[in-house]
């Protein structure tokens, strides 16, 4: 028979032997886990980068979705000096348009009477107009232009040789992108000059919109009649000038600007003129 007195000895300091029953507990030390936070990568160099040691107002911890950035995100916009010019994350926001209100807009231009463009465009001007219509009418003036001398040759000398002229792109490219650049650009100058408000943005958006009607024009001046040609650029191009002066009258008015409009006026003409005589010649 064995002694009790055996079984009461503790056991856990010999080797090898497994207690059954730990019965001290120790107090947990008072260590917490961060929590993951996946979606803000990279985390801030000053350790507060979203996990739990963050002193965000945020309630929500873990993943952030797109749609809820955190408060400091939200505070944070394009940058208001001029270096900001040079930051892509400044244009993201005149490129948020959808095609509803493209398309809107591509409409308004054909209309050269009303001047209420700048009041659709007040809340939410782009330059994705600007971009896609330049680029479009580079495309089309360069193609069609070609397209355009050989029918016109064909339709003259049916035996004469032709050859696609790569310098129309050339012509185009420098003449469309510079005028939907630098114009806006100077009447922005000149009229905070004559202390007039103007808003860069806004007039680039404008006029990005009046070449708009080229576009379909270019296509149409394919056809070999001069005469139609010259009728087709010419009411093209005094819809885009009338659409640029009611806009430009109703956005500056208040003072005598009356060469200022007429400028704008002539000056889009003379791009109509231009692409007739330059590239459907």
């Amino acid at each position: 028979m064995e002694d009790d007195s055996f079984t009461n000895l503790p056991t856990s300091h010999l080797l090898g032997s497994v207690p059954a029953v730990v019965t001290e507990e120790k107090s947990p030390k008072n260590y917490e886990v961060p929590e993951a936070s996946m979606q803000t990568f990279p985390p801030s160099s000053n350790g507060r980068g979203g996990g739990v040691g963050s002193s965000s107002n945020n309630n929500n911890k873990g993943y952030q979705t797109m749609g809820a950035p955190t408060d400091g995100v939200e505070q944070q916009g394009p940058p208001n000096t001029w270096k900001g010019v040079f930051s892509v994350s400044s244009y993201v926001q005149y490129f948020n348009v959808d095609t509803d209100i493209v398309v809107n807009r591509l409409m308004s231009s054909f209309y050269p009477i009303g001047g209420d463009f700048f009041s659709k465009i007040d809340a939410n001007p782009d330059l994705y107009g600007l971009v896609w219509i330049s680029t479009t009418l580079v495309f089309l003036l360069s193609a069609l232009g070609n397209c355009a001398t050989y029918l016109m040759l064909k339709h003259t000398d049916s035996s004469a040789s032709w050859n696609f002229d790569v310098g129309y792109v050339n012509a185009a490219a420098v003449s469309i992108y510079s005028y939907a650049i630098v114009v806006p650009l100077g009447f922005y100058f000149l009229l905070q000059y004559l202390g007039s408000t103007a808003s860069l943005i806004r007039f680039w958006c404008m006029w990005g919109y009046s070449l708009f009607i080229f576009v379909p024009c270019s296509v149409l001046l394919v056809i070999p009649v001069e005469f139609l040609r010259w009728l087709i650029i010419l009411g093209a191009g005094a819809d885009s000038a009338c659409f640029v002066t009611a806009n430009l009258k109703t956005y500056v008015g208040g003072g005598d600007l009356t060469i200022v409009l007429a400028a704008s006026f002539l000056l889009q003409l003379a791009l109509a003129i231009f692409i007739k005589a330059w590239f459907f010649p």
